[in-house]
């Protein structure tokens, strides 16, 4: 039979209990789905749809990992994920499986993962009639006194039917006969055992024997049956039949008890005397194996142990006891034996899900693994407590009966601890208490939560001046970084800066992997003596994170200039000489020779010889100062001319050094001179000449931008005049435009007039603009290179103070070219409140210009339509739709709307 039932309880109770469950369980528990099949189903049988009763679609349970979760050593059931059904994996035999316990059901729970999902299946197995009532022994002989009184009972072998329900044993059947009639009466567990009463004297000598038959019949369909043989002796009387002294025997037992360990002991008496009067004492077999654990004395009546006595197979043990007496007669009781549990099973964990590697950013209540603990013992030595190190960043849960999640209580930190033993261990709270424990080992993943640190914020580092381009300097490479593989990977970058107006890297650069910094070029002492900048080491992580550390390059100084004579001054041309009285006496200070060294240090530590002299008994060369005196005293017999070489020399390693010619003239009076030094009239009268014409040059420059000037500002101030004039006439105004500039003079609320003049030379830093006002103003730019928005050019004034700005190229680079004659006629159009000072500017600005901006007018009238014609802004500005295309063309308006 494969009527499969699902069924999702509609009483409410099970709706109460299943919403307290869910709220215990929280999100992790979202559904719990029942079964109903019958036993002995084919292997591959559908049970029901997991997928449609949960809700859940077939992608989720392939992603998920979905698969079943069972306790059981025999996978009865089945998960096909591909079709998301429940099928049966194994024969279901419902007796094997539960015995007389109903309902059996199978319970087991379907997990899914990413993100953990546990859902409980129970499956009630139904039970079909494939048992036929059988009893333990086929053949049973009865000894019956002929004097055995009418409404004798004689008690009949229980038969046995695995099955339950409808389907287990319902009746017993006796064969006709004359003589006795069949009982029936109910064990507690709901067993049926029979009685043969008598009903009629026996006669031994009429029938020594009777053959009955008694048939047990269950209630199934179809309705199976089994049969036991009796045969009946009849013996002489007996008149009494023994009886216990209790209907019914308490005892218990410890399960594990050793074989024979005793138990309790029963009694029974027979008034008879002699052989009627001995008795026997027997179990009467109810359950297969039951009276295999536990045997009894036939003459004393001691019960023991026999077997192996489980507590978790049979909690209690219900055996009925047969006393006999020689004569045949039988009195019945019955011996209840409670098993009394010992601790004896250690709790089994077992993994349901785990996850062994969990990113160390992962938030709090994470949980990281499923676990199913058990215990087969009951009561205190079945109930179970499971703990971890309490220093572990974790803590453990109780989800569903037996389930424990496994959760993260605190943030992970890689850096700190970058994997975790786990030893979950469960114990039971028997005495003494077993536990048993599991280790999981979790690995915690990098997330990239520290940056770069370097072993210090700064760097000095000195270098030689004229290095070699490529040279290491140093080496920022000490950076670390505390997390893992590609988020501990640095990367050493140099923040641009400029340095003396030149941008850092054309000066050094560093090596993004190791951190070395090379020179870019070879560096000048004299130009730039120690430079400043940062390297930031930045991680592959995402996102990056960096730090920054400041490096310092002091530069070292060679002597790689020579000292530079500042006087006396060597021409090529002239001859200049230091006169020296021929009364001068000792130590008379002639000259003194000045240089410089533009090295630093001792490389511009400068000393002074004299090297060669006309007369060296005359003249010495002060050694620090330079300074040219007199040894002795000056005579007349001393030449006139004296020449004089001094050389400079610095104090560097090699040492450089320049000369110097100093000409001393010795003599008392200027004509004395000009006899020996004879070429230096002429060099007087070159320089005369030369100074002239640099004068003359200047005063024709002068003259010309004077004339200029007064020309300007005279033709400025007829205009100003003119239109001051018109302005105060009656006489209508008639401005005039540039060509290609119209004006259709529409009526509406819009002002008309849209004027912008600008005054600017191309090479100009500050100029003066002005900007005639008007409703709206719209500049059309053509420039390719410009990509921002120029917006409210009135308000944005500063932006035509920067040389190299968009909007002054805009304005510089693409441009019409008017004659001098159209700029003088169009500067009538500005305002009358204009002053005459910015006048005279605006006209000494516009002569320099070199092009200006052209500047068209439409005239529309209001309210026309969203995409009417207005005018052919490249016909009028003498530009191709290619120009425009190419140029960026586009409006910028200062007005909220376009």
């Amino acid at each position: 039979m494969q009527n499969v039932r699902w069924r999702l309880s509609c009483i409410l109770q099970w709706k109460l209990g299943f919403l307290i469950l869910l709220t215990s369980v929280g999100d992790r528990v979202t559904g719990q789905i029942r079964y109903s099949i019958p036993e002995e189903m084919k292997k591959g049988s559908v049970i029901g749809s997991v997928a449609q009763d949960l809700g859940l679609d077939l992608q989720r349970l392939r992603a998920g990992r979905a698969r079943i979760v069972s306790g059981e050593n025999i996978q009865y059931t089945e998960l096909k994920t591909d079709k998301g059904i429940l099928v049966v994996n194994e024969r279901i035999d419902r007796e094997q499986l539960c015995g007389d316990v109903t309902p059996c059901s199978l319970s087991f729970e379907m997990i899914l993962e990413n993100p953990i999902e546990l859902h409980r299946v129970t499956v009630e197995i139904l039970d079909i009639n494939d048992n036929a009532p059988f009893f333990p022994n086929t053949d049973i002989q009865f000894e019956m006194s002929e004097s055995a009184m009418v409404g004798a009972k004689f008690p009949v072998e229980s038969a046995v039917d695995p099955d339950v329900g409808v389907n287990a044993l319902q009746n017993y059947i006796l064969s006709p006969n004359n003589y006795f009639i069949l009982k029936q009466h109910a064990n507690p567990d709901g067993s049926k055992y029979a009685e043969l009463v008598l009903q009629k004297p026996l006669d031994r000598e009429e029938h020594p024997t009777l053959p009955l038959k008694v048939i047990a019949v269950d209630g199934g369909n179809p309705q199976r049956s089994g049969t036991v043989n009796i045969k009946v002796s009849v013996l002489d009387a007996n008149d009494n039949a023994p009886v216990f002294n209790q209907s019914v025997y308490r005892a218990v037992v410890v399960e594990n008890a050793p074989k024979g360990t005793y138990i309790t002991t029963v009694n029974a008496t027979d008034a008879d005397s002699g052989s009627y009067g001995e008795i026997i004492f027997n179990f009467s077999k109810i359950k297969g194996s039951t009276v295999d654990m536990f045997s009894i004395d036939e003459n004393t009546g001691v019960i023991s142990v026999a077997g192996l006595i489980d507590f978790e197979k049979e909690k209690k043990y219900e055996l009925r006891l047969e006393a006999r007496d020689r004569g045949g007669l039988t009195g019945t009781s019955k011996v209840i034996i409670d098993v009394i549990d010992v601790n004896d099973n250690v709790p089994v964990i077992n993994i349901m899900s785990f996850s062994n590697t969990i990113s160390e950013d992962a938030p709090l209540g994470t949980t990281i693994a499923v676990i199913n603990v058990k215990d087969a013992d009951s009561e205190k030595n079945g109930q179970i407590k499971c703990a971890i190190d309490k220093t572990l960043p974790l803590k453990i849960q109780s989800s569903l009966t037996n389930y424990y999640n496994l959760v993260a209580d605190q943030h992970f930190d890689r850096e700190t601890t970058s994997e975790y033993d786990i030893t979950i261990i469960a114990t039971d709270s028997g005495s003494p208490p077993l536990s048993s424990s599991v280790t999981l080992q979790l690995r915690i993943s990098d997330v990239n939560d520290n940056g770069p640190l370097f072993d210090k914020t700064s760097y000095s580092a000195y270098v030689k001046e004229n290095n070699s381009p490529g040279m290491s300097i140093t080496t920022v490479s000490a950076a670390s970084d505390a997390d893992w593989g590609q988020n501990a990977r640095v990367s050493y970058f140099l923040e641009e800066k400029e340095i003396n107006g030149v941008a850092v890297s054309s000066l050094v650069s560093v090596n993004s992997e190791t951190g070395v910094i090379h020179a870019v070029r070879s560096f000048d002492f004299e130009q730039i003596k120690w430079f400043e900048f940062n390297v930031t080491a930045r991680d592959a992580g995402s996102p990056p994170l960096s730090s920054v550390a400041t490096v310092r390059i002091l530069i070292q100084d060679q002597n790689d200039n020579p000292p530079q004579v500042l006087y006396p001054v060597q021409t090529g041309g002239s001859l200049v000489a230091e006169m020296v009285p021929r009364s001068a006496d000792v130590g008379y200070l002639v000259t003194k020779v000045v240089a410089v060294d533009v090295d630093s240090g001792q490389n511009a530590w400068l000393s002074y010889k004299l090297q060669k002299a006309t007369d060296r008994a005359l003249f010495e060369v002060g050694l620090q100062n330079g300074e040219i005196r007199t040894i002795r005293q000056v005579t007349d017999k001393d030449a006139v001319k004296q020449r004089l070489t001094v050389i400079v020399e610095d104090n560097g390693q090699p040492s450089r050094s320049a000369t110097v010619i100093v000409n001393v003239a010795v003599a008392d009076s200027f004509p004395e001179v000009l006899s020996e030094f004879t070429d230096f009239t002429q060099d007087k009268e070159y320089n005369d000449n030369l100074t002239f014409y640099l004068v003359l040059a200047l005063a024709v420059v002068s003259f010309l931008f004077i004339t200029c000037l007064v020309v300007i500002i005279s033709v400025k101030i007829y205009r100003w005049r003119q239109s001051r004039i018109l302005y105060h006439s009656n006489l209508p105004v008639i401005p005039y435009y540039p060509p290609r500039y119209s004006d259709t003079l529409g009526t509406g609320t819009l002002q008309h007039v849209y004027n912008y003049e600008v005054c600017r030379t191309t090479d100009s830093r500050k100029s003066d603009c002005k900007f005639g006002r008007a409703g709206s103003q719209n500049v059309l730019i053509m420039d390719p290179s410009s990509t921002g928005t120029m917006q409210r050019i009135q308000s944005e004034k500063g932006i035509l103070d920067e040389p190299d700005s968009p909007l002054e190229a805009g304005f510089l680079r693409h441009t019409l070219t008017w004659s001098w004659a159209d700029c003088c006629r169009n500067m009538a159009l500005i305002s009358s409140e204009s002053t005459i000072k910015w006048q005279v500017r605006a006209f000494i600005l516009v002569f320099f210009i070199e092009a200006t901006v052209c500047q068209i007018r439409y005239s529309v009238p209001e309210e026309m339509r969203k995409g009417s014609f207005v005018g052919n802004v490249a016909e009028d500005l003498g530009l191709d739709a290619k120009r425009l295309k190419s140029g960026g063309a586009r409006i910028v308006s200062g007005d909220n709307s376009e």
